[in-house]
């Protein structure tokens, strides 16, 4: 079995300093962008759109405006694992195209380290033990975003094997990628486990990005790093093509710094999957452009729920935060439940169930995906194992690998994970979210998304002191979260969450939200320790 040659990193690529003499094409993105720093910062993509129609700007240049920053911002931020070396060359031939595709035509979005893509970059979850993988063709989401007319600028960093490495939280570190940082304050986690593209995202180092979410790891970077996550129903988005997690709720989704970006980009990425079963129950429930459901106004005449038991009272300053969010959404003509509590929700956080189900799909999903995958790698969750001992110095440096020992130790019978998933389904939907939607004649709930970003810890790990992800994870349904406020200095952001299929419904209220509130703003990228 091959050993990790650290020539194929990207840190090789862009070690500070070094950048331009080792790879020429980005040396030169600085000073054949046109555009003056931070110009373009915070463009969304209808107006970058915009300024192509009207001969302003093209995809080399707005390429080149994205290179350039993360030339300048990566080295501090570790967001982003690997750039495409092709990048320029796909924009070139977007701006060759007579035609636009459609919104996203030239705009460069990254890729989550978790999504196939057919070119000359790595799909490795953060590994060196996956260096050797190159797909044969590209992810669904990845296709579907090149037939748009996206640029695909690179990979994203993250927690390694999606946060499923380790028993503790490493949020943001992987072998190839290093520790990512959050862009608010540096010494803050950036959450996990779509670190890099929340980062990424939220620094302008590109246009949106996608990330992928088993239990809070798109909404949960999207709070830390104060911008829009939108975690889809299971079976909204296709699969196929991206490494597993926990299939039954694995979800691949957009982040971006606005409500109508993710729009956007949600509407690019849904549709039938005939690599991914689950998307067959999408028929006639998806839609090719969900901003037709933004309404600045959508907040008028709504009935939204808040769950306190539970999803309130780990923070205070997440519940301070959320309190002036309810406020802003009464004001806008809403009304407000308070409390609707899911019934289920103690049990939801605590229930025997969600570990067998992880730990039976998560074992044969691996195994099945590295059995498959072309290339030298490890071939199965036991040879992994043994390839992260015998490269200790540099997989298991800060990170045991206690998580994927454990999946690999224990193990259930069909019948054990077939009622404990019917468990899950009950509890999280019919007894939990359904129910309490139903019983107050709800059209959403709201809730901290979780609480302000902890520390970085290498030696110990991360905090997590608790969050709103769970009773959508465990049903398949459909989240938003959306920045909401901050606490000395660090982003809150605020979940809107509903039942299967009702991310119309969730993108009017969180739209309406956001254009209510106002709250997003760029980091600062602050070194200096402020506590509380």
């Amino acid at each position: 079995m091959r050993t990790p040659a650290s020539s194929t990193t990207r840190r090789g690529v862009l070690a500070l300093g070094t950048a331009a003499a080792a790879t020429p094409w980005l040396g030169t993105a600085a000073a054949r962008a046109d555009t003056h720093p931070g110009e373009l910062d915070e463009l969304g993509i209808t107006e970058l759109r915009r300024r192509m129609a009207e001969g302003r700007l093209d995809a080399e240049r707005l390429t080149r405006y994205y290179l350039e920053r993360l030339e300048r911002l990566d080295p501090l931020l570790h967001a982003v694992i690997e750039i495409n070396p092709d990048a320029l060359r796909e924009a070139r031939r977007r701006d060759a195209e007579r035609r636009a595709r459609g919104p996203l035509h030239g705009m460069p979005v990254l890729l989550k380290d978790m999504v196939e893509t057919a070119d000359r970059m790595h799909t490795t979850a953060g590994s060196f033990a996956l260096e050797g993988l190159r797909p044969a063709a590209d992810a669904t989401v990845a296709a579907r975003l090149r037939e748009a007319g996206a640029v695909i600028l690179g990979k994203t960093n993250l927690s390694e094997w999606a946060g499923g490495m380790s028993l503790t939280h490493h949020a943001g570190w992987s072998a190839r990628g290093g520790q990512t940082r959050n862009p608010y304050k540096l010494d803050r986690s950036p959450s996990e486990s779509s670190s890099g593209t929340g980062v990424a995202v939220a620094a302008n180092l590109c246009v949106a990005g996608i990330g992928t979410e088993t239990n809070g790891s798109i909404i949960d970077p999207s709070s830390a790093n104060c911008v829009v996550g939108v975690k889809p129903t299971v079976g909204l988005v296709g699969r196929g093509g991206v490494i597993p997690g926990v299939p039954s709720q694995d979800s691949v989704g957009p982040m971006a710094r606005t409500v109508r970006d993710a729009a956007i980009l949600l509407g690019t990425l849904v549709g039938v999957d005939d690599r991914d079963p689950a998307t067959r129950a999408s028929r006639g429930r998806f839609h090719r452009d969900y901003t037709r459901f933004l309404d600045a106004d959508g907040l008028r005449g709504a009935r939204i729920g808040v769950p306190r038991s539970v999803y309130f009272g780990y923070s205070h300053h997440a519940d301070e935060i959320a309190e002036r969010a309810i406020a802003v959404l009464g004001k806008a003509g809403a009304t407000i439940v308070d409390p609707a509590d899911i019934p289920t929700a103690e049990r939801l956080e605590d229930l025997p169930g969600s570990m067998v189900v992880q730990v039976h799909e998560f074992k044969r999903a691996l195994n099945a995906y590295l059995a498959a995958a072309p290339g030298d790698h490890p071939r199965s969750l036991a040879e992994l194992i043994a390839f992260n001992r015998a490269h200790a110095d540099r997989e298991l440096r800060y990170v045991r690998q206690d998580g994927l020992e454990a999946v690999q130790r224990l193990d259930f019978t069909e019948r054990e994970y077939r009622e404990a998933l019917a468990a899950n389904h009950r509890l999280s939907r019919a007894e939990g979210i359904d129910a309490v939607l139903r019983a107050h004649d709800l059209d959403a709930l709201v809730m901290p998304t979780t609480g302000p970003p902890a520390k970085i810890d290498l030696i110990r790990g991360d905090a997590h002191g608790g969050g709103a992800s769970t009773p959508a994870a465990l049903a398949g349904y459909p989240a938003i979260s959306v920045p909401a406020g901050f606490a000395f200095g660090l982003p809150v952001g605020l979940t809107f969450m509903g039942t299967a299929w009702s991310e119309p419904v969730l993108l009017r209220l969180a739209y309406a939200y956001e254009r209510a509130s106002g709250v997003r703003r760029p980091p600062a990228y602050r070194r200096a320790d402020v506590g509380f």
